[in-house]
């Protein structure tokens, strides 16, 4: 059985640094199925309040995850999305009207092996700095499959396609 036939919407989901977008478009690849980055569908205004070092407020996020529950909810095939969805409030905007279509998989690790990975990182709109942040702000979900990302890439993909499959 392949992502089609088993999840209408995945959400990769994590603070920032956790592999979202790389896994993402890795599984979007192998199941040839659509793949959307959370970041893409940030206001301008948050991406310049990230890029000066300020944390995102829930004011902030509202009309962010309002647009990608509203992207969400036109989708007509299976797709991968990666959101932070910190917040159990934020998944439960993210799953309005669509609670069946979408599963979360939570990313997650250490801030020490997080903030090494976002020290490397190049050309992204979210600073280290932040991490803390997003680490406060976290709520571990409960209905979520979690994925430790301290693995090296072959194992989390394996857990992954087993998953699927």
């Amino acid at each position: 059985m392949d992502l089609k036939e088993k999840i209408n919407i995945l959400v990769l989901m994590g603070v920032s640094g956790v592999g979202k977008t790389y896994l993402g478009q890795k599984i979007s690849d192998f199941y040839n199925v659509p793949f959307y980055d959370g970041d893409d569908f940030h206001p301008k205004a948050n991406v310049e309040k990230m890029s000066s070092g300020h944390p995102l407020d829930d004011e902030d996020r509202w009309p962010w995850l309002e647009d990608l529950n509203q992207h969400m909810q036109k989708q007509t095939t299976s797709c991968v999305y990666a959101c932070s969805a910190l917040k159990e409030k934020y998944r439960s905007i993210l799953s309005k009207n669509i609670e069946s279509k979408i599963k979360f998989i939570f990313l997650n690790g250490s801030p020490e092996f997080i903030n090494e990975r976002l020290s490397k990182r190049k050309n992204h709109f979210m600073p280290p700095g932040l991490l803390k942040s997003q680490f406060d702000t976290l709520e571990n979900p409960e209905n979520a499959i979690e994925i430790d990302v301290s693995q090296n890439e072959e194992e989390i993909l394996k857990m992954l396609h087993r998953f699927f499959n």
